[in-house]
């Protein structure tokens, strides 16, 4: 008999200021589709996850909608977890970072490295935004990469080379919050030794189920100068406050990981989370993870685990990006569509298996492309898979929808011998080639009953050759139920049997099966919602919220370009009684400063003064855009400057 498994999974956890997006969805999927076929195995596989609720970021959005941050991420879980269920996405444990579990954990952990002589204190430059009066994290400072010289990145690594730096690397740094140029001020921080840690990670990288692509880069990062890693913010900051130390917190990168374990502290109610995480656990661990968080899960989390005896990972799989329509998803486009949006047009299994019909083990980008999704799923799913069922159907009522005693055994035989096969392409996340070979067996069938013309054969024989079919077809649905477990259970309940798994595929269908229902209709158009077109409560304002706002109608009397931006213009208006305004309008690509002189606009007049590195902007212009362009919103001919927009 063979020895079943015990697994811990896991996928990267969502951060809770905003909903989730399709790329969120593509590693929930993957994650799901290899799980279920760990359990359709009958292996013991847990999948865990959580928010990841900590940092400024979560702050900062809480300050913004006048409300604590503790409120915001309880509604922002509420969202996920229900997004997640549109996709059939089955955690063993869905939980928190801002949890008990968490806190506990994470200062279990903290205290083991310390003991290990593997923290350390150290004062630091440190970048600060006088504007908003607070020290910087990482993510809102951008600049320029020391290594590669791409603009506009993070203060802690680079998206276009990969590098990871120190934010007082970056070049010509700003704060992403005010615009201003920051300053520098010292402050104390709390240091991980990751460089003592270099034997651990060396070892980690050698034994662990890794792409060949990620342990080139890990290697590569390794032999780089390991610096030792700064796992403190300064106040204010929303997380948890470290131990025997003043107003200093958590990274958010140290606690997020954690994460995965208090998930499972938090479903094991009583036991300990080392019976599972502990060194000499029988439990295998595997992450599901994007490319841009291969560094910390790669170096950071292996480290921090040995540091309090804690099991390392077994395998690490790491998957691309997520594109719509061959272009990355961006919101001014119209392709910033959230994951629950998606399900309002089509059906969550229909993306699950377009995702899995592009997914293997590679780094590599993944296409959301609609009209190939369309496609697919019309000469696939419908065309070949559920064609069996429907047109196998007729005969079998025929027959008061009793299935024949009498099977050809040769062609379930074919269909089962397959088998092993698949299970390897679902092991090693081949997807594609699962669904590739799964629809080939579809042919196959659909040519059995071509071949045999059952509407040409008497009526026992043609009973015989559709029970035949049906049979094959109740193995075609065992070997697609990971990826679209909702239509399959459709079939399974067509065929009148219980949800079968592969350590059962070769159970026979009962006596007879019920009437055919169409399970999928084709598909047409998908229509996208626009992010901005979908009102909701969250969204609508009373007239209380309007009248906050002053609009006022303005005159451009001076517009000019502004050295070194790529995107502004600077405009001076004629408010009227207001006087004049400077405002700074990203709107250089679309209008040159010489035809906006004399031209009538609308101001908001009311908005807080940014002070930008160009100077001082003290409002807003109105303006709309789609993707042929910016549009200015101008008053009609008539309207004087200072008048109030009602």
């Amino acid at each position: 008999m063979t020895t079943k498994r015990k697994i811990i999974v896991t996928s990267a956890l969502p951060y809770a200021n905003a909903e989730l997006h399709l790329g969120h969805i593509l590693e929930a999927v993957q994650t799901d589709i290899w799980v279920r076929l760990q359990k359709s195995l009958g292996n013991e596989c847990h999948y865990f996850c959580a928010d990841d609720t900590h940092g400024t970021p979560v702050m900062l959005k809480a300050e913004e909608l006048d409300t604590t941050p503790e409120k915001l991420i309880n509604s922002i879980q509420i969202d996920h977890i229900n997004t997640y269920k549109k996709y059939n996405i089955n955690f063993t444990n869905f939980h928190s970072t801002h949890s008990d579990e968490n806190k506990f954990i994470s200062e279990d952990i903290y205290n083991a490295a310390k003991e290990k002589g593997l923290i350390n204190k150290k004062t630091i430059d440190q970048l600060y935004d006088e504007t908003k009066q607070m020290f910087l994290s990482d993510r809102f400072v951008v600049g320029t990469c020391p290594k590669c010289g791409a603009e506009d990145q993070y203060g802690d690594s680079c998206d276009i080379c990969g590098a990871s730096y120190s934010v007082n690397e970056l070049i010509k740094p700003k704060s992403s919050l005010s615009g201003s140029v920051p300053v520098i001020k010292q402050s104390d921080h709390i240091f991980f030794d990751l460089n003592k840690q270099r034997d651990v990670i060396n070892d980690f990288i050698s034994t662990s189920e890794l792409q060949k692509p990620i342990i080139n880069k890990l290697s590569e990062w390794l032999d780089d100068d390991l610096r030792d890693w700064d796992i403190s913010r300064d106040a204010p900051y929303f997380g948890f406050k470290i131990p025997d130390e003043v107003d200093k917190y958590f990274y958010v990168w140290l606690d997020a990981p954690i994460g995965y374990i208090a998930s499972t502290q938090n479903w094991l109610k009583e036991k300990s989370y080392r019976d599972l995480w502990s060194k000499d656990s029988e439990y295998e661990i595997y992450h599901f993870i994007g490319k841009d968080i291969a560094y910390f899960h790669g170096l950071f989390w292996p480290a921090l685990l040995e540091s309090a005896d804690l099991k390392l990972p077994s395998g690490i799989f790491v998957h691309g990006f997520l594109t719509l329509n061959g272009e990355k998803m961006s919101k001014s486009k119209g392709t910033g569509i959230n994951a629950q949006n998606l399900t309002e047009v089509v059906n969550s299994d229909l993306v699950r298996y377009y995702f899995a019909c592009k997914l293997n083990d590679k780094v590599e980008d993944i296409d959301l492309n609609l009209e190939d999704l369309i496609q697919r799923v019309n000469s696939e799913i419908i065309g070949k898979y559920l064609n069996i069922a429907s047109r196998c159907s007729s005969f079998i009522k025929k027959n008061n929808n009793k299935l024949s005693n009498t099977k050809d055994d040769a062609l379930i035989e074919s269909i089962l011998s397959k088998k092993n096969e698949l299970i390897d392409y679902y092991t090693n996340r081949q997807f594609s080639k699962a669904v590739k070979l799964i629809m080939e067996l579809a042919d196959s069938i659909n040519k059995y009953i071509n071949d045999n013309e059952p509407w040409k054969q008497d009526h026992d024989t043609a009973v015989v050759t559709a029970s035949s079919a049906l049979e094959a077809f109740k193995i075609l649905t065992v070997y697609l139920s990971p990826i679209i477990p909702e239509i399959t259970n459709k079939s399974f309940e067509f065929l009148n049997i219980d949800s079968l798994e592969f350590e059962n595929i070769d159970t026979s269908l009962n006596d007879s099966i019920n009437n055919y229902k169409p399970i999928l209709n084709r598909l047409e158009k998908i229509e996208l919602p626009r992010e901005e077109d979908k009102m909701t409560d969250e969204n609508q304002i009373n007239i209380d919220d309007f009248i906050k706002i002053d609009l006022r109608v303005a005159k451009v009397k001076e517009a000019s370009h502004v050295d070194g931006a790529d995107k502004l213009l600077k405009l001076v208006l004629d408010v009227g009684d207001l006087g004049e305004r400077q405002v700074f309008a990203g709107i250089k690509k679309a209008y040159d400063p010489e035809d906006l002189n004399g031209r009538l606009v609308v101001l908001v007049a009311n908005l807080k003064p940014r002070q930008m590195s160009f100077g001082l902007s003290e409002g807003m212009v109105l303006a709309s855009s789609n993707d042929n362009g910016i549009y200015i919103i101008s008053p009609d001919e008539g309207a004087e400057p200072g008048q109030r927009v009602k």
